[in-house]
């Protein structure tokens, strides 16, 4: 009998409810329902609207009891680092405020003071980057320290919605991870750096691994759907999920592209050496204690920020084709200065960069578009050198996934910079992660090798040569 598997993947701009199930051997998506999400000014913070990303959770759910279908399972996936704190009465405590508020600013370096760099990498192996669960929890600490200490669970955001869907708590690893909180090598909360901080430890749920099934709906939830399914955690880190679904190639680097790309290569141990720290790489969890050894890139986030500047008067696909058109033009923008997280206006600050450096100023979204998609290419090449170079060896091939692979300027330019084959697709990367980690937890995939076998076989992958191999072919 079939199994059918809801995955819920919600990104910064949208989420939706995709149904995943084997047919033939191949696996098949259907979308059942799709969601908006955003940031949105909640006093003096930039804030997630969570009760109502779990409310349209919900208005999924009901769609696929209005189409027949009762799913097996479901599992949730999100971005990184955010969460909530809920009291003895298991109520919030605060918003779920967003990595892009400016509550870390300087805390990175107040924290650097009581637990130094060095010391802080080589036990977490987690990228710097000020935005990290650690420094939001910091500056909670120093400017509402009343918060913490009514704090009696800390819940990351898939967290918090399974614990609403379940009543169970947990924390998920390849989500716990990137709180730059777990031990690298111990796989565990890091008890001597919660200590040092001040950050109470007891609030942290036990760490539970993709594949685990968290439990079934809480009675009032079956009540209100007409039906029960099991939850069961992804890697709830939707990089961590994309991962899965890098097509079975031997000696790849990844890029799961989307509002940040995110890019590295799987490993079997943490790379917590000198090298990797100054080159800010980030060893994340990821599915059967793998390590996701890559580097946080700016990503689409620039693009989609300067089409929202145009007043979307551009579509995206419009962008690349006005950014092709601009042959003669040429600046290059670092993507991973802080100027780009969070600017007032991504048009003028990319503008202000190319002033600033004594490149061209970029005059027509045509030139504004190929410089973001220029700049994201240089910044893919300078990370292929960093990971060779601490690799010590070459990587023939670069598989892009995630919705960023659609953009086939993007990829043949990651394919003439590095000169490198690129390979991409999956385009549902993520979905397709979260669901192969719940059908082999229901038995239907037997492993990672299996999953990976079963993904390239179903969906569509293209291949990109560089552009001096074109021509001499």
């Amino acid at each position: 009998m079939t199994k059918y598997s809801i995955a819920v993947d919600i990104g910064a701009s949208s989420g939706r409810l995709i149904l995943g199930y084997l047919e033939d051997g191949l696996l098949k998506l259907d979308e059942i329902h799709r969601f908006e999400n955003k940031i949105v000014k909640k006093g003096n913070s930039f804030c997630w609207e969570a009760d109502k990303l779990f409310q349209e959770i919900k208005i999924g759910l009901k769609k696929c009891k209005e189409m027949g279908i009762k799913p097996d399972s479901i599992g949730i996936d999100t971005w990184a680092v955010d969460f909530l704190l809920l009291d003895e009465n298991d109520e919030p405590l605060t918003e779920a405020v967003s990595y892009r508020d400016p509550r870390t600013d300087g805390m990175m370096e107040e924290v650097f003071e009581l637990f130094s760099k060095e010391r802080l990498y080589l036990e977490t192996g987690i990228q710097f980057q000020k935005f990290n669960t650690i420094y939001q929890l910091f500056s909670i600490k120093k400017n509402n320290p009343e918060i913490l200490e009514k704090a009696k669970s800390f819940l990351m955001i898939p967290d918090y919605f399974n614990y609403l869907l379940t009543g169970k708590k947990a924390n998920e690893y390849t989500n716990a991870t990137s709180t730059q909180l777990v031990n690298a090598f111990t796989k565990k909360w890091d008890q001597q750096l919660l200590e040092v901080l001040g950050i109470n430890k007891e609030m942290f749920q036990e760490i539970k691994t993709p594949k685990t099934v968290l439990g079934t709906l809480k009675e009032e939830l079956v009540s209100e759907l007409g039906f029960d399914l099991q939850v069961i955690l992804p890697a709830t880190h939707d990089t961590g999920s994309a991962v899965i679904s890098v097509p079975e190639e031997d000696e790849t680097i990844y890029i799961s592209s989307g509002t940040w790309s995110l890019m590295g290569t799987e490993n079997y141990f943490p790379i917590c050496i000198t090298k990797a720290l100054d080159y800010n790489f980030t060893n994340e969890g990821g599915i059967d204690y793998q390590y996701r050894f890559l580097k946080n890139i700016m990503g689409l986030w620039m693009i989609q920020e300067v089409k929202r500047n145009y007043n979307d008067e551009y579509s995206f696909a419009e962008l690349v084709d006005l950014a092709r058109e601009e042959k003669d033009y040429k600046a290059i923008v670092n993507v991973n200065d802080d100027r780009f997280l969070k600017p007032d206006n991504m048009i003028d600050e990319i503008m202000n960069y190319c002033i600033e450096t004594g490149q061209p100023v970029p005059s027509t979204p045509g030139e504004v578009a190929k410089c973001v998609f220029e700049s994201l290419a240089v910044s893919y090449q300078e990370t292929v050198t960093e990971i060779e170079e601490i690799f010590e060896k070459k990587f023939e091939k670069i598989n892009v996934i995630g919705g960023g692979c659609q953009n086939e300027m993007l990829n043949q330019l990651i394919s003439d910079v590095t000169n490198k084959e690129v390979f991409a697709g999956p385009v549902e990367a993520t979905a397709i992660g979260n669901i192969a980690a719940q059908l082999m937890a229901l038995g239907e995939i037997s492993d990672i090798k299996q999953a990976r076998s079963i993904i390239k076989d179903s969906f569509e992958v293209k291949k990109y040569l560089p552009a001096q191999h074109i021509s001499a072919n």
